[in-house]
């Protein structure tokens, strides 16, 4: 099944998160390469296209592109940090070429934290402005939240903030710190232990089921999803077999994911459970995350599968 693509549009950014997974390089990428992407990926049947970076808002030509993927039937969306479409003009003039969907990445609801873990102190003041602006603008915005050691006890108060200022927001994305990925390799102390963000990340949840919104999460695996396993991101494209491209502006090109892309190995104690064969498995196993943090679950798989696809 198509899902949505990602294009990388520059390799730039305005911050410096200690956990990038795609760090500055440079590269900006050309308008007839963007272009010629954006047409490939609606002749090969994409739902969408998110525009990734780096900072995507960085891109000189933002507007113009967000237009042309509109143009041709792709609905547009944008990963971002937030600063500079905390300026109310830039982020009208991006609605104006068509932008109804934003992501912005929020990390803490505390200024010195968000500051720290994106080494901009100014971080977290910006993003308010941005989610101000775009409840002003109609434009949907979705969270997206890095779990690691330094916010991982306080993602329900994170949750908290967000939806007691702006009630608008209606969905989350919880993403577990990928420990391999360039900058966080670096800095090996914000990696979690599970054990770490279970409680909050089961508060989180349960927060945002009871305000009737709903959210993913990826790389977490079932036996710390609480009784929320349907909301994992790896199970639901196992269980509609999605797959999706990428375009990274670096040497990797354009990816095109499958299932085995989003599956990693599992222990022996993973053979009991009744959900493993909708479990993603453990990022890392052994290496940053320890199996003998797993145990197996003995849910109804029909029901779990049941649920992604009533939410589809």
């Amino acid at each position: 099944m198509a899902g949505l693509d990602y294009l990388q549009v520059a390799r730039v950014c305005n911050q410096k998160c200690v956990f990038c997974s795609n760090p500055e390089n440079g590269r900006v990428i050309s308008w007839d390469e963007a272009a010629a992407l954006v047409d490939s990926f609606r002749e090969k049947g994409s739902l969408g296209v998110i525009f990734t970076g780096g900072e995507p808002t960085l891109f000189p030509e933002m507007g113009r592109l967000i237009a042309y993927a509109r143009a041709k039937g792709l609905p547009p969306r944008l990963i971002t940090n937030g600063q500079r479409t905390g300026k109310f003009e830039y982020l009208e003039s991006l609605a104006k070429a068509g932008l109804e969907h934003l992501h912005v990445s929020v990390h803490s609801h505390r200024d010195e934290i968000q500051g720290e873990l994106t080494g901009n102190p100014e971080s977290l003041k910006n993003i308010a402005k941005t989610i101000e602006n775009a409840g002003k603008l109609g434009i949907r915005v979705d969270v997206n939240t890095v779990i690691n050691k330094v916010n991982a006890g306080h993602l329900g108060a994170i949750v908290e903030w967000l939806t007691g200022r702006f009630p608008f927001l209606r969905h989350f994305i919880w993403n577990n710190l990928d420990p391999m990925m360039n900058r966080a390799s670096l800095n090996p102390a914000i990696v979690p232990k599970l054990r770490d963000l279970e409680v909050e990340l089961c508060a989180a949840m349960r927060l945002l089921q009871n305000s009737g919104r709903t959210f993913r999460v990826e790389r977490v695996p079932l036996c710390f999803m609480a009784e929320f396993p349907h909301r994992s991101t790896e199970t639901r494209k196992i269980v509609k077999d999605e797959h999706r491209r990428i375009y990274f502006l670096d040497d990797k090109g354009l990816k095109d994911q499958s299932r085995v892309s989003w599956t990693y190995p599992k222990p022996e104690s993973c053979g009991s459970c009744s959900l493993t064969g909708l479990c993603a498995g453990l990022y890392q196993m052994g290496i940053y995350y320890h199996p003998d943090e797993l145990c197996p679950q003995f849910a109804p798989p029909g029901q779990v599968a049941a649920k992604v696809l009533e939410e589809s």
